[in-house]
């Protein structure tokens, strides 16, 4: 029924009914099981009135906030869902609003924790292309300094006897210029300095008579003894020292394995100091018959490199991760492993002044405790000419951030990727499909066979015999793994005379007489009088009987027995048997 301003029906009437279903979806919303009736619900209970005869039968009535009485759902209440006109299952908005809070913060928060494993793999990066200190053997060197006697400096029985006029205080100015002495002392801070005075002149002069009188006695002179022998131990120490270090250093020039390893090893693990949060340890064995050095350097977990960019939030609140690209860990992971690399090279070359060492050989392992064996990821077999043009990357080169890239930069482009591949470097496309790739020489005993030597340990070991037994210029045109190509002369009056052309390869099958008219070409071609076909293995009788024609006899031929013979007369070295 409608009214009008003065209270009067306007004649016309507006009724409302519940729809089906009402309270029952009243019921759901407030969390009444169903089935269950309300109290007061019914009609005609007290306190309750019929369905559509007021505000009490609306809904169902509950105590309010102070319990004086029903309370009935407002606009408020049926804003969210609560009152008349609410629909079943509707969530409630600020509750929605609250959760996406959550999780969008839940997003931030795990996105802020993957830009902290970037920026530790950017310091690592940075802090692995440090330069590297040589610790050669003068910068070993210990060096004493005597340290005085205590009593021998200030307060000694020297000292002359505290005066109390240097510790008086200043008396303060009168007031009156005509006042006398007698108005200063009875100023209060005045007295107060000067009692202070006194009893640090006191003290002073106790102290000092003190220490006069324990000048001259035996526990002073048994204390100063006890110095002077601390003191003679200390130099002896260090004397001691410096002599074990420079039979070291003779033992390396000797080249000695130990004291060489003893060095490299040293080498190794002070260029390990900047990156002490990352384990990479390296360990070193000599070779003395080719001076070569062979190190294993254990790389860091593939789990190192950052696998995410960050977090995003779905559209449904679940929060997300976001992956790198594979191409784009691996790249990262291979970079911190050029930079290990090349500091591990740049410590030995750093270390070896006296240049011991024709070359070095490094290989980086895997060690995964799931695997049955370790992987070889990168594999460098460096000379000593190649190690000295071959440096580590300033500070702040590769570093240079971009909108796009940030700190990482193109694989192609990276400083240290290029230079390890620059020395001939091995290095797996793919890490983390674990793609392994051929060692260059494997760290075992410093006798190895011909078959362990790296491409370098082979051609400087086919070299020294030949120099010494007297070709001279000597020229590389060709040289891969299994062997090289070469050119000499021999000074007249020497076992091999005149300009040869040197064929040297480790061959497991016997070598026929094919490669021998290939090594009649190749003298041909390059002007020599003779050539030389050097294999660790063997000749086959068609070879032998070829060489011994007239138009052959210039070809020479070592096989196995003879390098190993070779060996032990001119280098004073075994090489062990094997293929």
């Amino acid at each position: 029924m409608q009214y009008s301003a003065d209270g009067q029906s306007e004649g016309t009437a507006t009724v409302q009914f519940p729809r089906p279903g009402f309270l029952a979806s009243v019921f759901r919303d407030l969390g009444a099981e169903e089935g269950q009736e309300p109290d007061d619900a019914a009609a005609g209970r007290p306190g309750g009135g019929a369905a559509g005869d007021g505000p009490s039968g609306v809904g169902p009535t509950s105590s309010g906030p102070s319990g004086q009485g029903p309370s009935v759902p407002g606009p408020a209440d049926r804003g969210n869902g609560a009152g008349v006109g609410g629909g079943a299952g509707e969530a409630d908005p600020d509750e929605a609003v609250a959760a996406h809070a959550r999780a969008a913060a839940l997003t931030h928060h795990r996105t802020l924790a993957v830009r902290a494993e970037h920026d530790r793999l950017a310091d690592l990066l940075r802090r692995a292309a440090l330069p590297v200190s040589a610790m050669d053997f003068e910068s070993q060197l210990r060096h004493y300094q005597p340290r005085p006697y205590p009593a021998d400096g200030p307060g000694t029985a020297e000292e002359p006897e505290p005066r109390w006029e240097d510790f008086a205080p200043a008396e303060p100015p009168a007031a009156d210029p005509e006042s006398g002495p007698s108005r200063r002392l009875l100023d209060s801070g005045y007295q107060r300095e000067l009692a202070q005075a006194r009893l640090t002149h006191q003290r002073a002069l106790r102290e000092w008579r003190t220490r006069r009188a324990e000048a001259g006695s035996p526990a002073a002179d048994e204390s100063r003894r006890a110095h002077e022998a601390a003191e003679e131990a200390r130099a002896r120490a260090v004397r001691e020292y410096n002599e074990s270090l420079e039979e070291c250093r003779r033992a390396y020039r000797l080249a000695e394995p130990a004291a060489v390893e003893s060095l490299l090893e040293r080498a190794l693990a002070a260029a390990e100091t900047a990156t002490q949060d990352l384990p990479a340890p390296c360990r070193a064995v000599f070779r003395p018959l080719t001076r070569t050095a062979v190190l294993d350097l254990d790389l860091p977990p593939l789990d190192l490199v950052p696998s995410l960019t960050g977090y995003r939030l779905a559209p449904d609140g679940d929060v997300l991760p976001v992956p790198r690209p594979p191409v784009d860990r691996a790249t990262d992971y291979l970079r911190l492993v050029a930079r290990l690399a090349l500091r591990a090279l740049q410590a030995a070359d750093a270390v070896d002044t006296d240049e011991i060492l024709t070359g070095v050989v490094l290989n980086g392992w895997l060690r995964d405790p799931a695997a049955a064996e370790p992987l070889c990821l990168v594999s460098v077999d460096a000379d000593r000419d190649a190690l000295a043009r071959t440096r580590l990357l300033p500070p702040g080169t590769p570093y240079e951030e971009r909108d796009d890239e940030g700190v990482y930069a193109d694989a192609e482009q990276d400083e240290a990727l290029v230079r390890l591949r620059q020395l001939g470097a091995a290095v797996t496309p793919d890490p983390y499909d674990r793609a392994a790739v051929q060692p260059a020489a494997r760290v075992g005993a410093t006798v190895p066979a011909a078959a362990d030597l790296s491409a370098n340990e082979f051609a400087h070991l086919v070299r020294d015999l030949l120099t010494r037994g007297g070709i001279a210029q000597w020229s590389v045109r060709l040289r891969g793994p299994a062997g090289l190509v070469a050119t000499g002369e021999g000074a007249p009056g020497t076992a091999l005379p005149g300009r040869w052309v040197v064929w040297a390869s480790r061959d497991a099958a016997a070598i026929g007489a094919e490669q021998i008219e290939t090594l009649v070409e190749a003298v041909g071609e390059e002007s020599a009088e003779r050539g030389l076909r050097l294999t660790t293995g063997r000749f086959t009788e068609e070879v032998l009987d070829l060489t011994a024609e007239e138009g052959h006899r210039h070809i020479h031929l070592i096989d196995g027995d003879g390098v190993r013979e070779l060996a032990r007369t001119h280098l004073g070295l075994p090489l062990a048997t094997g293929g």
